[in-house]
C-alpha cells in the first residue's frame, strides 16, 4: 500500500519505495518423508519415484530419524527437487545452520498417491516394438503397421487403470478414476490432471499444469503449481476449501457465491488475478 501526502506535492525528490510487500500468494510444495539415513537406499527410492530430474518441486523435509542434512540437501537438488525447509523435530539445529525454514508439525500425515510406471513402460515398448516391425516391411505395408500400432497403443492406455499412466517422458497427463478421500493427495507433474470422480473435503489434486474434475470438488484444487499463469482449473461441481492457479489462491470464505456448486472455470488474468467463471451460462 502507497500512501500520498499531499503537502509533499512540488517537491523534488521521488516518494521512497517500500521496501517489501506481501502479496496473498501460496507457495505449493510436496512433503517428503524419510525413515532412514542411508543415502544410497534414499537414491534408489527416488530414481524409483521420479520420471526425470527436472521436476523442480519445491519440497519440505520430514525426517524420523538423524540426517546429514547437508549431503541430504545436495542430494535432492541433484534429483531436480528444491528443498526449502524441515518439518520441526530432529534436524532443528541443522536446519538453523543451514537457514533453512522450520515448519511446525501438523499432526496429521497426508497420504500421498503414487501412481505406478509399469504399464506406461510397457505401452512404450510396444509402440517400440510396432516401429521396428514397421521398419523392416515395405512402405504400403509400413503405413498400415502405423495405423494399426497407433491404434493399439490408444486401446491399451484407454484399458489401463489411471494409477499406471505417470511416465511425464512419455504421457503428459494422468486421468484418475478413484474418489480423492479426505487426507488423500494427488500430485502430478507433466501435463493435466483429469479426475472422472469427486475430491473430497480434506483431500488435494495438484498439477503443474491444468486440473480438471468431472464429479464434486471439494478439497483443496491447485492447478499451475510451478507457477504456469496459462493452467485452468475445470469442475463439474465446484466447492472447494482451497483454490490456486499458478500460486494465487483464495479460500472458501472468499469465493463468488454464485459459482458455488455450478460448472465452474477458473483461470489467472494478470492485473486481475484469479477470474470464476459459470461454464453452463448462456
Amino acid at each position: 500500500m502507497t500512501v500520498s501526502d499531499n503537502d509533499t506535492q512540488g517537491s523534488s525528490a521521488a516518494p521512497a519505495l517500500p521496501a517489501l510487500a506481501f502479496y496473498g500468494k501460496m507457495l505449493t510444495f510436496s512433503r517428503l518423508q524419510f525413515s532412514t539415513d542411508d543415502l544410497s537406499a534414499i537414491d534408489a527410492q527416488l530414481a524409483a519415484t521420479l520420471s526425470n530430474k527436472s521436476s523442480n518441486i519445491p519440497i519440505l523435509i520430514d525426517s524420523e530419524v538423524e540426517q546429514d542434512l547437508s549431503a541430504l540437501v545436495e542430494l535432492l537438488w541433484s534429483w531436480g527437487l528444491q528443498p526449502i525447509g524441515v518439518v520441526t523435530g530432529t534436524l532443528d539445529a541443522q536446519a538453523r545452520e543451514q537457514r533453512l525454514a522450520i515448519f511446525p508439525a501438523d499432526g496429521k500425515r497426508i497420504e500421498r498417491i503414487l501412481p505406478s510406471k509399469k504399464a506406461a513402460t510397457q505401452v512404450d515398448k510396444a509402440a517400440d516394438d510396432k516401429r521396428t516391425d514397421s521398419a523392416s516391411s515395405n512402405s504400403a505395408s509400413t503405413n498400415d503397421a502405423a495405423a494399426i500400432s497407433e491404434s493399439n497403443t490408444e486401446t491399451t492406455i484407454a484399458n489401463a487403470t489411471a494409477e499406471t499412466l505417470m511416465s511425464a517422458q512419455h504421457i503428459t497427463s494422468l486421468i484418475y478414476d478413484q474418489m480423492l478421500r479426505s487426507g488423500q493427495s494427488l500430485n502430478h507433474v507433466g501435463g493435466d490432471l483429469i479426475l472422472t470422480n469427486s475430491v473430497n473435503s480434506g483431500a488435494e489434486a495438484i498439477t503443474d499444469n491444468s486440473l480438471h474434475v468431472y464429479g464434486r470438488a471439494q478439497g483443496r484444487l491447485v492447478a499451475g503449481a510451478t507457477g504456469d499463469k496459462d493452467a485452468r482449473i475445470f469442475c463439474q461441481v465446484f466447492n472447494p476449501s482451497l483454490v490456486s492457479v499458478a500460486g494465487t489462491y483464495c479460500l472458501r470464505d472468499n469465493l463468488p457465491e454464485h459459482v458455488i456448486d455450478k460448472s465452474v472455470q477458473v483461470r489467472f488474468v494478470e492485473g486481475e488475478g484469479l477470474v470464476f467463471t459459470v461454464m453452463d451460462d448462456a
